[in-house]
């Protein structure tokens, strides 16, 4: 009756590819199921349109670059927009630069955002929050 109300969650068991700390890649990625990247990437991440994709980015991981994925969790650096068709988690060492759009999120106390957030499904853009250029919103 007065239950606890339940918090999304993301199946990890499909991360099926790693890009290790010590790899750096210069381009464009594409993937499906699950990416977990603790290493730095300069281009776009972008899963494939239409699969249940899932971006995990460590503490220790970078993107330079557009990121687009079903599902994320990120705990790194990524200087670029971040778009998230279904949940994002945004955990304490998260440090987005950019743009993030996204229809379910969840930001950990110590992230932060300098860029704007906006949920999908708002056309009225009614839950658009627009932060001042060199503010941050930390949790």
């Amino acid at each position: 009756m007065f239950g606890r109300k339940k918090e999304p969650s993301i199946d990890t068991s499909t991360l099926s590819s790693l890009i290790a700390s010590n790899v750096e890649i210069v381009g464009n990625l594409s993937f499906m199921d699950g990416l977990h990247i603790d290493g730095h990437v300069r281009g776009d991440v972008l899963g494939k349109p239409g699969s249940r994709s899932l971006l995990v980015l460590s503490d220790r991981g970078s993107i330079t670059g557009n990121v687009r994925s079903h599902d994320a969790v990120i705990n790194g650096v990524i200087v670029g927009d971040l778009e998230v068709e279904h949940f994002v988690e945004l955990q304490a060492n998260a440090r987005v630069t950019g743009s993030i759009t996204y229809r379910s999120l969840r930001m950990d106390a110590g992230a932060s955002v300098d860029g704007k957030l906006s949920k999908l499904g708002d056309a009225d853009g009614s839950n658009v929050v627009e932060l001042p250029a060199g503010n941050l919103a930390t949790a």
